[in-house]
């Protein structure tokens, strides 16, 4: 029975390979409900783990061309999980530490706290909009250094590109963002930079 499972199963993955929906679905269905508990745990939070689980799946599509169909989808699928979970953490880790040093260097002193949290929040919100509207291979680049914190040599083999073209992208992106926010925004933009 097993074999007959184990067969099918990888049947699916040559279909899901090949980017065949129903193949997909078959896949979310069969491991959501583990791999949201799985991430549930760590975050403890129903909302974060959700959204999570969305970008899990998200990518096993967007990267279903290179599954290696030999290998367990399990196994792939929690390998993924893992690495979005520490993402997750890490951005968040990050974001502290902007919103710390963006404080510490506005002159802060002279608004409530309620202001100026509500003021940086805005400029991250409208930071993250214009980041989303840079050219795609622009923004892709610019999202997997500066805001998943890979070096220019992971996404340079990630993306079958040279780190020359990584580091173009980067000069490219954040020249863009310098000419269309305010000074404030630019803080958080060299920020950016210079924490990652």
């Amino acid at each position: 029975m097993s074999k007959i499972v184990s067969l099918y199963e990888n049947d699916m993955l040559i279909r899901l390979k090949s980017g065949d929906e129903e193949a997909f679905d078959f896949f979310y269905k069969k491991h959501r409900g583990k791999i949201y508990g799985n991430i549930l745990k760590l975050v403890k939070s129903t909302d974060i783990a959700a959204d999570i689980l969305q970008d899990v799946f998200i990518k096993v599509w967007n990267h279903a061309g290179g599954l290696d169909v030999e290998q367990s989808f399990e196994g792939y699928v929690v390998r993924i999980a893992q690495n979005s979970v520490y993402d997750f953490f890490r951005k968040a880790s990050r974001q502290k530490k902007l919103e710390e040093r963006l404080i510490a260097s506005s002159s802060i002193e002279d608004h409530q706290d309620l202001d100026a949290g509500a003021e940086l929040e805005e400029s991250i919100k409208l930071l993250d909009q214009e980041i989303n509207l840079l050219p795609p291979k622009c923004r892709e680049v610019f999202q997997l250094c500066k805001i998943e914190g890979k070096s220019y040599d992971e996404v340079a083999a990630l993306l079958n590109i040279s780190t020359a073209t990584v580091n173009n992208h980067i000069v490219r992106a954040t020249r863009i963002l310098k000419t269309r926010l305010s000074q404030v925004d630019v803080i958080l933009i060299l920020m950016l930079i210079t924490i990652f």
